[in-house]
């Protein structure tokens, strides 16, 4: 229901935590699909791996950093554009605040179909879902259901699925009058 080009002045305040040799987002356009759903398309490349001699491909670790910086760019476009219902009380502010120590990930999956070329590929991440919880006297938090992919020029190909948490929301997180993930009025 909406695309959005790359906000280079938003990546950048996403990727400031990260050291610098780790800056592996490029680009990162947003769409808003019909249903919902929020994606994020990038363009991505690791010029070369801060950790290990280089392996001729992309793997586990730099997809979860990958995964990472796309997410985090995602939920602060969201939070900016006021793109999902669950996220329509937060502020940047809050965002900033809580995108190290309160977006957790809680479960990461990743299927190596052919090697990606870690020096020139593209990424894309899809929030399926987020609902809002709030288990017995337990604080609530949101959840998030996640799927993620990787390609490049020459057919590689490694996707898989995500599960986020956002804890500690703002106060007044969850009080809209919009039904968390159905974009309708309760």
């Amino acid at each position: 229901m909406g695309e959005w080009e790359t906000d280079h002045g938003l990546l950048e305040q996403v990727l400031r935590p990260y050291k610098r040799r780790c800056l592996y987002v490029e680009s990162a356009q947003v769409e808003v699909e019909a249903q919902g759903a929020l994606t994020v398309r990038s363009r991505l490349s690791i010029p070369e791996s801060w950790y290990i001699d280089d392996t001729g491909h992309l793997n586990a670790v730099e997809v979860n950093i990958c995964y990472n910086q796309m997410m985090y760019f995602l939920v602060a476009k969201a939070v900016k554009e006021d793109l999902h219902p669950a996220l329509a009380e937060w502020t940047l502010d809050d965002f900033w605040q809580r995108q190290l120590p309160d977006i957790v990930i809680a479960r990461f999956a990743g299927n190596f179909r052919r090697p990606v070329d870690a020096r020139r590929f593209t990424g894309e991440l899809t929030i399926e879902k987020i609902e809002r919880k709030t288990p017995g006297r337990g604080a609530p938090f949101l959840l998030a259901t996640t799927s993620h992919r990787y390609r490049d020029e020459a057919g590689g190909r490694c996707d898989g699925t995500a599960t986020l948490v956002l804890t500690n929301l703002p106060r007044e997180a969850g009080r809209s009058r919009v039904a968390v993930g159905t974009g309708s009025a309760t």
